[in-house]
């Protein structure tokens, strides 16, 4: 700190250090310069034999000029599991870099308001999320933490139709000519943003624990010596450690969670250092759930984890007023970006939404149900039943031998509501995803 009145005209202040806000008046404080780290420029992904816009090529894995058959190897490690995470600090998030690290631009759509990332020379007219032609292409509004690694393409869109379409064609409660939608769908391979967080949780935990001990008792109505199961309870503690890695959180809204569960899991082990060249040719979704909410969610259900493994520490199943504690360390956290193809199909004037994992080509989506299919299973599994129950129930209101249909029928009948019901269930959610 140096008074105001006390520098001279010709005084400099030591290299590195540049004057910063003071509570104090009259006085001046020099600090440290900031390290500004330098972004590379961005980058453009052209054809440097023919000029055409090239891209990333998951067979190849390579950046391909499909013109002149181009090859552009790119050199991003494979880091996997071990890729460096983040501290949760301001000063680490506003470090980070910001963009794609390439001239892009932005789709953006008036129905769901999805903002998608796409190439300059893009001209989508269709939002892959919701199938809306109300879409808007225009200058990126704003540039959030650049992702720090991830898992490129690995199926290609041929194989991903193939997959679509045999996943379209499976199940008996389906339209017949369902499977032959898949080869006119049009799926759009696309980068989705996830945060990953990582940590490391003591939990202490109190509860009453019962043990169960056999006992004899005298019993009067019987006059004679019985055995019964007692529980005797007491109160207990313990500590578990329980290490989290790498628990995933969605980092978009515009994506079904349920369906997204169902093309899981992805090998992490796979994670690369990001390269602006593995999103040549394809979409990206910026992340629009921040990393706080993100965090916070995730501590949820990592409280969840803890929980379960101070269970699993108890032990007996004899538990009652349970409570615990946890406290979290070495928090740390990673963006990456995840490859999904994603299509919405039109069928009886409906839409649909279909996932395809771009890692592993595991299919999931939504299908519409043919309900004379579902109506006639139901009814072929509860008729029968009813059919030998009402049979037999005339034999015993006469006082014969009637007893074993009604008993059978109302077995079956029970039978088929239960088996009827998982199929109602299953039905009704196709539509879901």
């Amino acid at each position: 700190m140096v008074p105001s009145s006390n520098i001279s005209a010709d005084w400099q202040p030591p290299t590195g250090f540049v004057p910063v806000d003071s509570k104090i008046p009259g006085i001046q404080v020099y600090a440290p310069a900031p390290v500004v780290e330098k972004v590379p420029e961005e980058q453009t992904f052209t054809c440097p034999n023919c000029g055409a816009t090239t891209a990333f090529d998951p067979d190849a894995a390579s950046v391909t000029c499909s013109h002149c058959g181009y090859v552009q190897k790119l050199h991003a490690d494979v880091v996997g599991e071990a890729a460096p995470a983040a501290e949760f600090t301001v000063s680490t998030l506003q470090g980070q870099q910001r963009g794609w690290g390439q001239e892009r631009r932005e789709l953006h759509c008036n129905s769901c308001g999805a903002d998608l990332s796409i190439e300059a020379n893009d001209l989508s007219t269709t939002c892959p999320f919701c199938a809306s032609n109300q879409v808007i292409n225009r200058a990126t509004q704003k540039e959030g933490v650049r992702p720090g690694f991830l898992i490129p393409f690995k199926i290609d869109r041929t194989a991903c139709v193939q997959n679509a379409r045999a996943w379209l064609g499976r199940g008996w409660m389906y339209p017949s000519d369902l499977s032959g939608v898949g080869q006119q769908i049009n799926f759009q391979g696309i980068y989705l943003p996830f945060w990953t967080f990582s940590a490391q949780i003591s939990a202490k935990w109190e509860a009453e624990v019962g043990y169960e001990r056999t006992e004899r008792y005298y019993d009067a109505g019987s006059k004679s010596w019985q055995t019964r199961t007692v529980i005797d309870w007491r109160w207990q503690s313990g500590q578990v450690e329980v290490p989290i890695r790498d628990l995933l959180g969605m980092g978009a809204k515009n994506i079904s969670p349920h369906i997204l569960a169902q093309i899981e899991p992805y090998d992490l082990s796979s994670l690369t250092a990001y390269d602006p060249g593995f999103l040549a040719g394809w979409k990206a979704k910026s992340y629009d759930i921040p990393l706080q909410p993100a965090w916070d969610a995730a501590r949820v259900e990592m409280r969840e984890h803890a929980r379960d493994a101070c269970m699993e520490d108890i032990p007996t199943h004899h538990v009652r007023n349970f409570s615990m504690s946890a406290d979290f360390n070495d928090e740390s956290w990673r963006l990456i970006l995840l490859p999904v193809y994603l299509a919405t199909y039109q069928f009886a004037q409906k839409t649909y939404q279909v996932m395809v994992n771009g890692q592993t080509g595991s299919v999931a989506g939504q299908k519409p149900v043919a309900w004379w299919k579902v109506w006639l299973a139901i009814a072929a599994l509860l008729i029968p039943g009813a059919v030998i129950g009402l049979i037999g129930l005339p034999f015993v209101m006469l006082g014969g031998a009637g007893v074993i249909p009604v008993v059978v029928g109302i077995f079956l009948f029970i039978v088929g509501l239960v088996i009827s019901g998982i199929i109602l269930n299953k039905a009704m959610h196709a539509g879901q995803g």
